[in-house]
């Protein structure tokens, strides 16, 4: 793809962001599309929420567990960026509007918080357990910007690897203290089980999928930083989610939390 067209389509996102739309799927559009290009169209849709006051405050991986890329039909993770503004507070309420939100889905998983910076190409998921200060569980929001979430790598890599918002638990635990793999979560929505599953769902382990991100990364020249969060993948199936749903979810020896969906 030329320059001008990767920042053309990377404008149509952030539009779509902001207007509450969708958008065709690329891949149908420019069936061509590589996996390079869909990096550079993210890079272009990220710029705009930076020139508009956005900071980066750390990186997710998606679509790493059988049961979502089997959900999904996308069967290689993806990564994305998280912002400031993409954060909410564990217990507030998700307004659709306020928060852009067009198609979500709610997820469980664990999110990291690194004590030190992580940079290269080789790093193993015990650099990455060394590298982590704190570990807790996380509400991820992810939506789509592409219609109906017909959506191949490609989509889902140029549209910020479909990330909507997240919230954090409250509960900060220290990732040694942990067997991480064997770390069960039990999702419910308006009261009801809706999903369960294990650390291990996340590529074997948790550590191992944020190992990957940072290898992908890194080939890419861009570092893990101290202080980020860093988003590890859906442990169960993704959850769709409406106006007037309550989510909730517990994390086993790290804590419960939940989240109200208002228009």
């Amino acid at each position: 793809m030329d320059a001008q067209l990767i920042e053309t389509l990377g404008d149509e996102l952030f539009h779509a962001l902001n207007a509450r739309q969708s958008l065709p799927p690329l891949t149908q559009r420019y069936p061509a599309i590589s996996l390079d290009d869909a990096y550079q169209i993210s890079r272009r849709f990220l710029a705009r929420r930076e020139a508009v006051g956005e900071q980066v405050i750390g990186k997710k991986i998606g679509v790493t567990s059988r049961a979502v890329q089997e959900m999904l039909d996308v069967h290689q993770p993806d990564f994305g960026f998280l912002t400031d503004r993409m954060q909410v507070a564990d217990g507030n309420d998700i307004s659709f509007a306020a928060h852009h939100l067009v198609q979500p889905r709610a997820e469980g998983e664990i999110a990291f918080v690194l004590g030190e910076d992580l940079q290269g190409t080789d790093i193993t998921a015990n650099d990455v357990l060394a590298a982590s200060e704190w570990v807790m569980p996380c509400f991820e929001i992810v939506d789509s910007r592409i219609e109906n979430w017909q959506i191949r790598i490609q989509d889902t890599v140029a549209d910020n690897a479909s990330c909507g918002v997240f919230a954090l638990g409250q509960q900060r635990v220290d990732p040694r203290e942990l067997d991480l793999a064997e770390v069960k979560l039990h999702l419910f929505k308006n009261g009801l089980p809706v999903g369960s599953g294990l650390g291990s769902a996340v590529q074997g382990h948790p550590c191992a999928a944020v190992a990957w991100l940072a290898n992908t990364l890194g080939r890419l020249g861009i570092p893990f930083r101290k202080g980020e969060i860093i988003l590890s993948g859906a442990l169960a199936p993704l959850v769709p989610v409406a106006p007037g749903d309550f989510v909730s979810l517990s994390l086993s020896g790290m804590g419960e939390m939940h989240l109200n969906f208002v228009p």
